[in-house]
């Protein structure tokens, strides 16, 4: 509508959502998701915010206030039911990573155990990365260590192959070691099929499960087929695989008939965050426990972080329990139990527990969950009070006028004169700022010139941070390239930080001379050898201590920006090694080398390619792919 302003335009759509279940999302000017919510009636739920537009929402949560004071409109989309609801309102909070929804902390870093079903011979693998469509994921678990013992247990009970791609085997065609101690089947040299391979995977998943006394039965089962058959070298290897899974069983301690199995959880939430705990229990045993912490709940209610922690970890795990014990500070269990059945495809008893081993189980779950609550929000308390040391020792040893809450670190990876690169890392608060992390290849230095390179690098950084503007007319000259222009190098830093001594220190000035900033940014250097701190104001290296929380800090970016720099330069490096390589290749001129890069996307993945896949490459004759697999595999 012609003159409304926002806020009278985001108050219609409200007025005029419909009186039906399903999900809606809050957007801001720019269009990015800030919350997704889920309602049994959408024009209820949506108007219990007009008085935040209003400027009455003195009742409502904080998180409330703010959000609705950046939100510029809203949308929704009915569902048959609330359970729908809850499923589109999960998918969609992982789509967007709204800001105001509550989330499992750092669910990116957690780590899982993934096994690649995609593949023709599946791995079982340790994993951090963003869950792909296709794979089974178990976790989240509260460790690494937790993780890497299961799979160490898991590679002495199941034979499963360890070596890393998509199809197994090495570039040499040689089994590895593993196969040679009996804890690979060898898909590599043909010596299991995929049919029986993939029965050992199911075990895996059977074991990752909980049902162990199924995975026990069936080594039994075919142990004694083998013994029957006269097999006695497979059936000693099912002897030790079972003697192997007795021993990891054996290590659980806790066993009730009554308990059978079934998720018992815990919950504890207060203003600061929430945790759940999730005993694991598979035929009256404690099989596993998981810890779960959850930010952003200030204002919520037990019920609706409970709701979030169902569809959060129930819908990432690969299967549903048949029975799931509640905190008693959940009311409702009819839509969670309406939402488990959609997942598992058969129904699920979500109930609260009133007596015996079941109930014990879960106030212990409650304990453990107010335990880790308090241990969590006394670890961010403690780590938060070291960032802040460690901005307050910078401010006061460089004399600057506050702390330093941007602070970008740079570096120069090199290896002679050929792909030199640096690299720009930013930490806001004491923390890093990954999405602000920019490279840089180094093209006006020749030979191996550091200080060259981080001049050029840090020219090319500051006179990048302004959006050029159009010219009036047209005789005040040619638009400038908007190319040169990136809005991540707006915000100027408090502090610049140089991997380097007092040379690399005096390009830096020169950079931020050349860009009218000298006198804006302070620059210091921070030396490896003697981790010396130089300055442009004194003449020598600067005397801290080693605990010193400010040289800790400082040693922290240095550090990061050495790691980032050096990635790059292997990747260029690597790069130009492959195309090398795709030069010196038999019967291959220059169209077939585009063909083969734009065929595989990559060099690295042409360096993967199977012989099959290489005779596929459009225009390229069959008896020249086979020379060049050979050639390549010859090569290693």
């Amino acid at each position: 509508m012609v003159g409304m302003s926002a806020t009278d335009e985001l108050r219609q759509q409200i007025k005029h959502s419909p009186d039906l279940p399903g999900v809606y999302l809050y957007r801001d000017d720019s269009g990015s998701v800030l919350y997704v919510g889920k309602a049994l009636s959408l024009r209820k739920r949506l108007a219990s915010y007009l008085p935040a537009l209003d400027g009455n929402g003195v009742r409502l949560p904080v998180k409330v206030n703010e959000m609705m004071g950046q939100a510029a409109s809203v949308e929704w989309i009915v569902t048959s039911n609330e359970a729908e609801a809850l499923l589109l309102e999960q998918n969609l909070i992982k789509r967007h990573r709204s800001p105001f929804n509550i989330r499992l902390r750092d669910d990116k870093s957690y780590p899982y155990i993934v096994i690649t079903m995609e593949d023709e011979f599946p791995r079982v693998q340790f994993t951090r990365q963003p869950h792909r469509h296709g794979n089974l994921y178990f976790g989240p678990f509260w460790s690494a260590a937790k993780v890497r013992e299961t799979l160490d247990a898991l590679g002495r009970v199941f034979p499963v192959r360890t070596c890393r791609g998509r199809e197994p085997g090495r570039r040499s065609g040689s089994p590895c070691l593993q196969f040679h101690i009996k804890r690979c089947p060898g898909p590599c040299v043909g010596t299991v099929d995929a049919g029986e391979y993939r029965a050992v995977i199911k075990q895996v998943v059977d074991f990752l499960n909980g049902r162990q006394t199924k995975v026990v039965a069936e080594l039994e089962r075919s142990m004694r087929e083998a013994a029957e058959r006269r097999d006695f070298e497979s059936a000693a290897v099912l002897r030790d695989r079972l003697e192997a899974l007795r021993h990891v069983l054996e290590r659980q301690r806790i066993q009730s008939n009554s308990l059978g199995s079934a998720d018992v959880t815990g919950l504890a939430l207060d203003d600061w965050g929430a945790n759940v705990q999730v005993f694991i229990t598979r035929d009256g045993k404690l099989a596993d426990r998981r810890s779960l912490t959850f930010v952003n709940v200030a204002g919520a209610e037990a019920q609706e972080v409970y709701e979030r922690f169902v569809a959060e970890y129930y819908g990432g795990v690969p299967a549903v329990p048949t029975e799931l014990i509640v905190p008693s500070s959940v009311g409702d269990t009819a839509r969670l139990s309406l939402f488990l059945k959609g997942l598992r495809g058969a129904k699920v008893d979500v109930h609260r527990a009133e007596r015996g081993d079941k109930r014990r189980l879960q106030e212990l779950a409650d304990r453990n969950a107010a335990l880790a609550l308090a241990h969590e929000r006394l670890r961010e308390e403690r780590t938060r009070e070291r960032r802040l040391g460690a901005l307050t020792s910078l401010e006061n040893v460089l004399g600057l006028g506050g702390p330093p809450i941007r602070i970008e670190g740079y570096d120069i990876s090199n290896l002679g004169a050929e792909n030199i690169v640096a690299s720009m890392v930013v930490f806001e608060g004491g923390i890093p700022k990954k999405r602000d992390y920019r490279k840089f290849a180094i093209r006006s230095t020749e030979g191996q010139d550091d200080v060259g390179a981080m001049r050029e690098a840090l020219t090319r950084r500051f006179t990048r941070g302004s959006e050029p503007a159009a010219p009036a007319s047209e005789t005040e000259g040619p638009t400038p390239d908007p190319r040169l222009y990136d809005p991540s190098f707006e915000a100027v830093p408090d502090l610049v930080v140089i991997d380097g001594g007092k040379g690399q220190l005096g390009g830096a000035l020169a950079a931020l001379r050349t860009a009218g900033l000298d006198a804006a940014v302070t620059v210091i250097s921070l030396a490896k050898r003697e981790e010396e701190v130089f300055v442009p104001w004194a003449p020598g290296p600067l005397e801290l201590s080693d605990d010193d929380p400010g040289l800790l800090l400082l040693r922290q970016i240095r550090d990061e920006a050495h790691r980032f720099a050096l990635g790059f330069h292997r990747t260029k490096r690597d790069a130009a090694t492959t195309v090398s390589l795709l030069d010196q290749l038999p019967g291959i001129g220059e169209k077939r080398k585009q063909a083969i890069v734009r065929h595989f996307g990559s060099p690295e993945r042409f360096l993967q390619a199977t012989r099959e896949e290489l005779e596929a490459v459009p225009g390229l004759p069959g008896k020249v792919a086979r020379e060049i697999y050979a050639y390549v595999h010859k090569t290693g």
